[in-house]
């Protein structure tokens, strides 16, 4: 007998007492009567309750679920049965007629029937469409426990009771006398041909067998769905299996075994096994043929009541005191391998088989495993070695085995394997062409063989080892509950680990370079070197999946195939109607094995995730042609392009007026925004159309907005901004045929027109002004006429002093013609490419990195990306002519500071410096600051020098020694020069306190000390200090200057690091943010952008840590999720942060029970984005920015022509000719 590990749980829940059980033939519903008078409804597929019908009084003990209709019946100790609708929620109605409790209800297959069995000793069936009692079955002299409708024949009842009987009624009476009759003569000869009464007079139905043989009551009693074969369970502990013909019953046999009463029992829908529960805490299995125990299954305090079977597929219910338990027999995963475009796999009836993918052919069989295991118990696993074609199966019966087969090379129907080699162990699979590994989970050891079956060599794994798969070649990856672990078999060692929790299959891509590690609600994709590269999570179990040539992901879930990209992006690719195991993808051809274990082709539509692709990859052309050759429309697609920062592309998908204009707009598209607004017509449109315009400097779409809009004002500015003064003009006449004085002032004074002012001034009787006006002008003329006509003197009129009369000036050069473009509209290589322009340009323009795909491993790349830049700055600047730099005009005389006044006593070495070198340090410490600021303008557009005085001074003052020589003169000075072994006067140069080699040992370290010590404010000033000492600095090689473009990188990644944490603490106390939504979302997402600036890994394990907790605290269980993975795969290799990796496990594992934001915030873990140093805020990739030309840090570009706030020097996007720190 074998224990319960062949069982699989697969759904449990918490409650009283479950006495009734019913399973939905098509949904994953399982509805579940209490001995609480509860009726719950339970989707076990999502583990959720989805509804609770609570009518019933005390106890309900039977439950059924409609074939075909929305419709369930229960039975209670109340005396009443009621039929419910789970669709409105609610009882239709209720029978009455039991006198006592009734124990089973159950709804005929094809008739509107419904049987139940009651301690009334009776047994009822009732029509539920016209609500009726058809039929009152008596003969039982006790309680009637059970009874049921035969699954095929529809005129057949069987009824267990505690009289120790069991009987089988015939009902055809019943049935033909409620059935229309075929004919009238049918009719006829039914009434002339009565059946014999029974002795109560009832002809509706008879018994047709008593079977006798239990010794005590009888508790449960089941039809077989095809054999005439009968199982009986009762109070005498046995299981009793009964066959009958059309004229006898009588006993088969006895399973004994149960140690308490049985109280339910049920053949396998499928297979030729008995299953049974009862008091005795257990639910047996039972060989139908042998009538032997097969598997037992035992509850450590729960006695089970009930049993029942899923009418389609391989699922079982058992309930038990404290709830109910699905569960499924056997894994009905086949053991299946693929190799290049050959797939093996094994079937149900244990034959090794293969599926050509190419020439979709299945082959004969080519070995029977019979022998194998237990006859009960499917292989677990199948390896193939192409190299011998040989094959690796492994079992689960009997504590694990495994044996080692040569396939033939042709099948020829079911042949036993001619020669096999055996072993025990759980776990075997090839990891090179003669070598095998099996691991032994009792003794935790693993045994790599050769193939005679000897041991070469053998090594204990990782505490907990549960399964092995194949690592690349010589290597294993080791599973254990909560990591998988990279182990060489060579050298006898972990080469990395990893933690991901319950990992169950790894899948490999085509390649090698990338594995899915599979469990059973997560996928987690890494390289082949352990390091992760993403994460998803689904609510559904995953059961398989396997690699696109492209590099994408599918993966199947019980109900859908879906994919996900290398960074994460992930979909729906379609629905399946049932479960399958996915082995291979070939263009639109899904190759799976289902349940049953016959290979099955699904068609597929991959053109979404493969745009994405293109997309991630900036593969234009492929998106191009999709575009054009397919109908990927939807507003997921959308959103997704929007989201990525590519609404120009989005753009190409959408025919909804509204959502082209505001994409449109979005990607700066003027001509398709025209064109929507037109469409459309509405002012908000045009006025949102007109900014976007006026920001291009696109005056004419200005135009056209503001006549739409009728903003003649506005018109009026824009004509005399632009010169147009013919149009303005006629905005004059306008506003005077509009007669709106106000815009009509406004025009003339535009225009200059005196006379249309004073003219307007009469019409309106502001005789006064006019004669102001005219009085200012020296309209002398005009004054006289209007003082006539007032009827005033200009004795009555106190006047102002003039001065001169003042005209607007007119444009030198009307630009009215021609707009003027203000904002950078540079078309991306797609929309050329939709613009018929591709010929000439190269995709190698674009990077093609794929976004997010390596997760926290990027950072090494990036510094080697940011290096690299620096690199070919510096020879741009090196092709510049650098006469400019040597700043001739200085040698005439250097005003800054007095040398002789310094104590300089005349001497011209600090002259020699500046003419010496182009470098801006070695002028400083010659005292002439103004060329050296000149130089530092002209290279990295230093704007600001205020923070560089004490750089300034400190250069100057070490660059000199002062000796007192006699009293009353000035100190001997003596110039200490760094060339000490120079003797060319052309060549010497100053000494540079603070080095390249002192800040990198010293202030750096400093600084990354305040990181760690959380001491901010100071780790500010300090790396500020690093970069103003270095902008003022030489260094003696080329190598030394990539190595101080490395140190000024650093520096300003940690000063804008710490100035985002400074900021966000900034926001105010915790409580204060908690309280307010906005403060809350921003401290969120300044924590979260802590995380980007490229820190030390032990800083970035701070920074993750940091935004974690505010995560969890502010319940983002999502982002909170990604922290804890990232730095669970930063890992800790020093061993100084332990405490917070333990904290990130506990963390993950409680996210991923609910991994939602509460908080929405700008923060796309998968986006490719540098954090702006002004605003703090996201730059995605694909948007316009500035950046300082010193420290390289990131600015929108708005903030262009404002000072760095990282160096607090230079001036945001100007850029010059390179630092120089080397000559």
């Amino acid at each position: 007998m074998q224990s319960a590990s062949g069982m699989l749980t697969k759904f449990e829940s918490k409650s009283s007492r479950a006495k009734g059980i019913a399973f939905h033939p098509k949904r994953p519903w399982i509805l579940v009567s209490l001995h609480s008078s509860t009726i719950q409804l339970w989707d076990y597929r999502m583990g959720t309750l989805i509804d609770r019908f609570e009518e019933h009084d005390g106890p309900v003990r039977g439950v059924d679920f409609h074939k075909t209709q929305p419709l369930f019946v229960s039975g209670g100790d109340d005396y009443k049965i009621k039929v419910w609708s789970y669709q409105t929620r609610r009882c239709l109605f209720t029978l009455n007629g039991h006198l006592d409790y009734i124990r089973t209800v159950f709804f005929h297959n094809e008739l509107p029937w419904i049987v139940s069995a009651s301690d009334d000793q009776t047994i009822r069936i009732w029509n539920w469409q016209n609500r009726s009692l058809l039929c009152t079955m008596t003969g039982h002299n006790h309680y009637v426990m059970c009874a049921q409708f035969h699954p095929k024949d529809a005129d057949l009842v069987v009824s267990a009771s505690l009289d120790q009987t069991v009987r089988v009624w015939d009902i055809s009476g019943l049935r033909k006398k409620h059935s229309a009759p075929a004919s009238i003569y049918e009719s006829q000869m039914n009434q002339a041909n009565q059946q014999q009464a029974d002795m109560f007079g009832n002809t509706d139905a008879v018994v047709k067998f008593v079977l006798e043989g239990h010794d005590r009551g009888v508790n449960w009693v089941s039809f077989h769905p095809t054999m005439p074969l009968i199982v009986s369970a009762g109070d005498d502990r046995l299981i009793k299996l009964w066959r009958m013909s059309e004229t006898k019953a009588w006993e088969v046999d006895t399973c004994r075994g149960h140690f308490q009463n049985a109280s339910g029992c049920l053949f396998h829908p499928h297979q030729d096994l008995i299953l049974s529960a009862g008091e005795d805490k257990t639910i047996r299995v039972w060989d139908l043929n042998k009538r032997t125990a097969v598997h037992t299954f035992k509850r450590e305090n729960d006695r089970f009541w009930v049993i029942a079977a899923h009418p389609e597929i391989n699922l079982f219910a058992a309930g038990h005191d404290n709830g109910v338990m699905v569960f499924k027999l056997e894994r009905e995963r086949p053991a299946s391998a693929v190799y290049q475009n050959q797939l093996f796999y094994i079937t149900k009836e244990k034959h090794v088989k293969s599926y050509d993918l190419q020439k979709n052919v299945e082959s004969p069989t080519l070995l029977s495993l019979k022998k194998l295991g237990s006859p009960w118990v499917p292989p677990r696993t199948l390896s193939y070695n192409p190299a011998e074609r040989s094959v690796l199966v492994t079992s689960p019966a009997d504590g694990g085995s495994y044996e080692l087969i040569n396939l033939p090379r042709d099948g020829t129907g079911a042949i036993e394997p001619t020669e096999s080699k055996r072993g025990s162990g759980n776990s075997a699979i090839f990891v090179a062409r003669n070598r095998f590994a099996v691991l032994n989970t009792a003794a935790q050891t693993i045994d790599i063989k050769d193939l005679q079956n000897n041991v070469t060599r053998s090594f204990k794994p990782p505490l907990g080892t549960s399964d092995i798969y194949f690592g690349g070649t010589g290597n294993l990856l080791i599973i254990t509950p909560t990591a998988v672990h990279l182990y060489d078999v060579q050298q006898k060692k972990t080469t990395a680990e990893l933690a991901v929790n319950g990992v169950k299959y790894v899948i490999w891509s085509n390649d090698g370079l990338y594995a899915a590690l599979l469990s059973k609600h997560n996928v987690t994709i890494v390289t082949k070197t352990l390091e992760q590269v993403s994460t998803l999570h689904e609510t559904i179990r995953i059961k398989s999946a396997t690699w696109d040539d492209a590099g994408v992901l599918l993966y199947s879930t019980l109900n859908h195939v879906k994919y996900t990209l290398l960074n994460g992006d992930n979909g729906i690719v379609r629905t399946l109607d049932q479960t399958v195991y996915l082995v291979r993808v070939k263009g639109r051809n899904v190759y799976c094995l289902d349940r049953a274990a016959k290979p099955r082709i699904l068609q597929i539509d991959p053109t979404e995730y493969r745009f994405k692709l293109a997309l991630v990859k900036r593969n234009y052309e492929e998106m191009l042609h999709i575009i054009q050759n397919s109908s990927l429309v939807g507003q997921s697609i959308i959103s997704y392009l929007q989201k990525k920062g590519y609404p120009e592309i989005a753009l190409q998908f959408v025919q909804d007026p509204t959502t082209r204009f505001e994409l449109a707009i979005e990607c700066g598209n003027l001509e398709v925004a025209v064109e929507m607004a037109k469409q459309l017509d509405r002012p908000k449109l045009w006025t949102r159309l007109s900014a976007e315009a006026l920001a291009h400097g696109n005056h004419s779409i200005v135009e056209m907005c503001y006549q739409k809009l009728k903003h003649f004002d506005k018109l009026s500015l824009l004509y005399l901004t632009t010169g147009d003064e013919a149009k303005l003009t006629r905005m004059a006449k306008i506003a005077e045929h509009r007669g709106d004085f106000g815009s009509r002032f406004q025009n003339a004074l535009y225009l200059g027109e005196v006379q249309d002012r004073i003219q307007m001034f009469k019409e309106i009787d502001l005789y006064p002004l006019a004669y102001a006006t005219a009085k200012a002008h020296g309209l002398e003329e005009e004054c006289q006429s209007i003082l006539e006509a007032s009827g005033l003197t200009e004795d009555q009129l106190s006047l102002p002093t003039f001065g001169e009369p003042l005209t607007p000036p007119k444009p030198v050069v009307p630009t009215y013609k021609s707009n003027w473009p203000t904002k950078a509209t540079s078309q991306s290589f797609f929309e050329k490419a939709l613009l018929g322009q591709m010929e000439g340009i190269s995709l190698e323009d674009e990077s093609a990195t794929v976004n997010g795909a390596g997760g926290e491993a990027e950072d090494d790349s990036a510094k080697r990306d940011l290096l690299g830049d620096a690199d070919e700055e510096e020879e741009d600047a090196g092709g510049w002519d650098m006469g400019d730099d040597a700043v001739p005009e200085i040698e005439e005389g250097l005003n800054d500071l007095n040398i002789a006044e310094a104590g300089g006593a005349g001497s011209s070495e600090a002259d020699l410096w500046a003419r010496n070198s182009p470098l801006a340090v070695d002028h400083a410490a010659g005292g002439s600051f103004e060329s050296a600021m000149q130089l530092l303008n002209r290279q990295v557009g230093a704007v600001n020098f205020a923070p560089l005085k004490s750089r300034f001074l400190e250069v100057y003052q070490a660059s000199k020694t002062y000796l007192p020589g006699s009293a009353g003169l000035p100190p001997l000075v003596n110039y200490v020069r760094r060339t000490v072994e120079e003797s060319d006067l052309r060549k010497v140069l100053p000494v540079i306190p603070r080095d390249l080699e002192y800040l990198a040992e010293h202030d750096l370290h400093r600084g990354y000390k305040c990181m760690k010590t959380n001491k901010l404010e100071e780790g500010v000033t300090i790396f500020k200090n690093i970069l103003h000492s270095l902008l003022v600095n030489a260094v003696g090689s080329e190598d030394e200057v990539s190595e101080a473009k490395k140190v000024i990188t650093a520096a300003a990644e940690y000063t804008l690091a710490m100035s985002i944490e400074l900021e966000r603490r900034s926001l105010g106390a915790p409580d204060a943010v908690l309280a307010n939504p906005e403060l809350l979302k921003r401290n969120l997402e300044l924590a979260a952008y802590f995380t980007i600036p490229k820190i030390e890994v032990a800083h970035r394990q701070l920074a993750l840590s940091n935004a974690m907790t505010q995560s969890t605290r502010s319940k983002n269980y999502s982002s909170a999720l990604s922290f804890a993975n990232r730095i669970i795969s930063n890992g800790d290799a020093g061993g100084a942060l332990a405490k917070l990796l333990e904290a990130a496990r506990r963390t993950k594992a409680t996210c991923e029970r609910n991994p939602h934001d509460a908080v929405e915030i700008e923060f796309d873990q998968f986006a490719e984005f540098e954090i702006c140093a002004a605003s703090y805020t996201p730059i995605y990739s694909g948007t316009s920015y500035e950046e300082c030309a010193f420290d390289g840090s990131k600015y929108h570009s708005k903030y262009k022509g404002t000072v760095c706030k990282v160096c607090e020097v230079c001036e945001v996007g100007k850029h010059g000719s390179g630092l120089k720190l080397f000559a």
